[in-house]
């Protein structure tokens, strides 16, 4: 009876350290800090969507002919704001391009809208304009941030999903791998051109 007693503390023990080198534990953190990099993403893409009714409220009051690109940019962030993907979507490349595809429409609205201050010098000199316009270029760096933070973590949490040993975790749990962000502005990979008119 004594010989199989250390036989069995032996087998116990290896099954705790193949339990715990198979992702267990560590596919669900990973997981669960994919998503908070995910809320933060969200978060600042409201933060944006807070920001843009007070700076079409200021530029509107300088630029009354500008009204289509005023409309367009509120349109674009209504729709912005419409396309919502919870954590639970984040294995659904469809559903997060087309998150990414709302946000993209809006950037490049706000970037009409900056070109149309650009023909109106008084808006400029505006302090609100200025405030929000510092506001919303900061906001656009958080974004930025807040995206590569995201990625990071899903790739991490993909690794542990598809490598082994923790795969035998993740197939355990269930876990699908996440859908890291894309931009989908189009022509995003080139580089703007400047034109001053000269």
């Amino acid at each position: 009876m004594r010989s199989t007693f250390p036989l069995r503390s032996t087998l116990a023990a290896l099954c705790l350290l193949a339990l715990s080198a198979c992702g267990i534990n560590s596919v669900p953190t990973a997981e669960e800090a994919a998503k908070a990099r995910w809320a933060d993403v969200q978060a600042q893409y409201q933060r944006r969507a807070d920001l843009v009714p007070n700076l079409v409220a200021t530029v509107k009051g300088a630029a009354q002919a500008e009204q289509e690109t005023l409309t367009k940019v509120m349109e674009a962030r209504a729709k912005a704001t419409s396309v919502q993907v919870s954590t639970d979507d984040l294995s659904n490349p469809d559903k997060v391009a087309q998150f990414a595809a709302a946000q993209g429409a809006l950037s490049q609205s706000l970037g009409r809208l900056l070109v149309t201050v650009e023909r109106y010098p008084d808006i400029k000199f505006n302090q609100n304009f200025q405030d929000l316009q510092v506001q919303l270029e900061g906001t656009e760096n958080r974004i930025s941030t807040a995206i590569i933070k995201y990625n990071e973590s899903v790739q991490s949490y993909n690794t542990l999903v598809r490598t082994f040993p923790s795969m035998i975790g993740a197939q355990i749990r269930g876990a699908k791998p996440m859908t890291p962000y894309q931009a989908t502005t189009p022509n995003a990979q080139e580089a703007p051109k400047v034109d001053f008119g000269a």
